[in-house]
């Protein structure tokens, strides 16, 4: 092994952050060099006094100034995604709860953490302020309301009936009424000082995302993915329903005012609605994709939607017209690639596009937007010219990787999970769901071969670097090696648990082990014998890479670890994302690790000095 690679990290050894102008680099983790993205958005609040603005994402609590609509502090903590924020009414306090399953109590003046409220089993999927402030409201993933002091974090008591997840809680603004919606298709009424339950509201047929007390707390509104409920907000009784189709309510608020009433839905559409009716009024499009969250501004005269295409949305109630765009988030990063040379860094991600990232400077080269559906993975051809993106519904395209023209688009039957090229740069092997793998002419576009349905789904495609064999991962364990040249099967590769899925194969620079990512670890595997070798713990395995000169290999799950092949040892575990890391990859010098997660990063590590 390299000396250079022997000085690896005990811990990841990081250069000097060139980067520290631009607010996505702001709280690195240790041992990062550049952070792509702002990470998935989940929720927005106004502060009370309106001069803030709060971005729950899943790297961390963003905070807005809305006089300059620029971003001021990044509050850093969670080890999870931040799912729901919530100011205090005097403004002093921030809350947020995240998937880590914690709440975590800031002071919203200096961003410094002042508590952490442990207790719920699941993720802190909402929370809420009493309108006195002095009781604060946790929903879980784990069924339960739990009620803590608003002011000093300790805990009150629990709120036990919801047989699913808690997606939403809301205080009512005149009594002590909570409301809470649940993925159970029920919303529950409780009082908030007793922790009495006094009432189940049974109408929903599906999951129940939002709910929302009008500014007098005489009605409640409950958005599920069947409809829209408008009930009485102090006896529960059921008034009417506002949508009943697949629309598919994601958020709601009532303004300050009390007159209007705002939806947002799956389809990335605001609806507004007259408050006191229900009776719709008009529509707003700008979000690409479902709207996770509204909030309006204390004087009502402007509210935000933050959505899942990575913006934020500034409207003017009056116009009903968009004032700005927030931009630089990132949905979740489902695959992360270098071009040959190094030089710059693609990303595929649920937001359906693919970015260009240049390398040395740490900035966005370019956005590219021909993919109508999710991204799933992402391949650069050897010579580094043509960037290939594959999506759902079978869609391929072929992308100019120096000017970002695209080039052509190609069909694959079924939804395209995988997507590489061969060594040489002429074949493209592609996986599509219905278990089918294809082999393509990477110049042409057009069908080579197949290489065979299984009764095993492939979830992972690697091309050996001699060109000479692919290696296809499947859903029962097992692995497969197809001759490039006939296409012709050549063995099986079994583990020993044929339950646990394969979720990525990758090959030695020497072509002669192939690794395989389980949810119970890495396998190493002698290519020409077909036996196992050896063994890397770890969980939950998506996806794998080796080094350039084949010392090292990375995998990504729940965290990032770093093995020395030879010796099976664990040389560094790289902490730093916030949710799962889809995938890895090391720049073609071996000094840069990229990693994609479902935070809604890409996280550059330097691993040499």
């Amino acid at each position: 092994m390299k000396t250079v690679v022997a000085l690896l990290i005990l811990f990841v050894l990081f250069q000097a952050n060139t980067f520290a102008q631009d607010s996505p680099q702001w709280n690195l983790p240790e041992g990062v060099k550049a952070r792509f993205g702002k990470g998935k958005i989940f929720e927005v609040q106004y502060s009370p006094d309106g001069t803030l603005l709060a971005v729950a994402s899943g790297i961390g609590i963003w905070l807005y100034d809305t006089a300059t609509l620029r971003e001021v502090d990044l509050l850093t903590g969670h080890t999870g995604l931040v799912k729901s924020i919530a100011f205090s009414p005097d403004g002093r306090t921030l809350a947020s709860g995240s998937s880590d399953s914690t709440v975590r109590l800031w002071d919203s003046v200096t961003g410094r953490h002042n508590r952490t409220l442990k207790g719920h089993t699941g993720s802190v999927n909402s929370i809420a302020f009493s309108p006195d402030g002095e009781t604060l409201a946790s929903g879980s993933g784990d069924g339960t309301v739990r009620l803590w002091d608003g002011m000093t974090g300790i805990y009150k008591q629990t709120l036990k009936g919801h047989i699913s997840g808690v997606s939403s809680v809301a205080f009512s603004p005149e009594d002590p009424t909570l409301a809470s919606g649940s993925s159970d298709s029920t919303v529950r009424l409780w009082d908030s000082v007793t922790g009495e339950h006094k009432r189940i509201l049974t109408e929903h047929t599906q999951r129940v995302t939002s709910v929302a007390f009008s500014l007098n707390g005489k009605t409640l509104v409950s958005g599920g993915h069947d409809t829209v409920r408008m009930w009485d907000g102090v006896t529960g009784e059921h008034k009417r329903i506002l949508i009943r189709d697949t629309w598919g309510a994601t958020s709601v608020a009532f303004s300050p005012a009390g007159d209007l009433l705002v939806i947002g839905g799956s389809d990335g559409i605001v609806q507004l609605r007259v408050a006191a009716t229900g009776v719709y009024d008009r529509a707003l499009r700008g979000h690409t994709s479902r709207v996770n969250s509204i909030a309006f501004s204390p004087d009502g005269k402007t509210f935000a939607s933050g959505g899942e295409d990575s913006t934020v949305w500034l409207w003017d109630v009056a116009t009903e017209q968009p004032i700005t765009t927030l931009t630089g988030h990132t949905e979740e990063i489902t695959s992360v690639a270098f071009s040959p040379d190094g030089d710059i860094l693609a990303s595929g991600s649920v937001d359906k596009m693919v970015r260009l990232w240049d390398v040395a400077m740490g900035w966005h080269e370019a956005t590219l937007a021909k993919h109508t559906e999710v991204v799933y993975d992402i391949a650069f051809s050897p010579d580094g010219g043509t960037l290939a993106s594959g999506s759902r519904k079978g869609i391929v395209h072929l992308w100019d990787a120096v000017t970002g023209q695209h080039k052509s688009t190609y069909w694959n039957r079924g939804l395209v999970k995988i997507i590489t090229f061969s060594p040489g740069g002429d074949t493209r092997a592609s996986r599509v769901i219905d278990g089918e793998r294809h082999l393509w002419d990477a110049v042409t576009g057009r069908y080579k071969a197949p290489l065979g349905k299984h009764i095993s789904r492939a979830f992972s495609i690697a091309f050996s670097p001699d060109g000479s064999l692919l290696a296809t991962g499947n859903k029962n364990g097992t692995m497969h090696l197809w001759d490039t040249r006939t296409g012709a099967y050549l063995k099986t590769l079994t583990g020993d648990d044929q339950t646990s899925w394969v979720y990525s194969v990758a090959f030695s620079p020497d072509s002669t082990t192939l690794a395989s990512g389980t949810r119970t670890g890495v396998q190493l595997w002698d290519v020409v014998t077909g036996r196992f070798t050896t063994t890397f713990a770890g969980s939950n395995v998506t996806s794998i890479a080796f080094s350039p000169d084949g010392d090292l290999l990375a995998s990504g799950g729940s965290d990032i670890w770093l093995w020395d092949v030879a010796t099976g040892q664990i040389v560094a575990t790289l902490t730093g994302h916030t949710g799962v890391v889809n995938s890895v990859a090391f720049s073609p010098d071996g000094d840069l690790l990229a990693s994609g997660s479902r935070d809604g990063t890409v996280l550059l590590w330097n691993l040499r000095r």
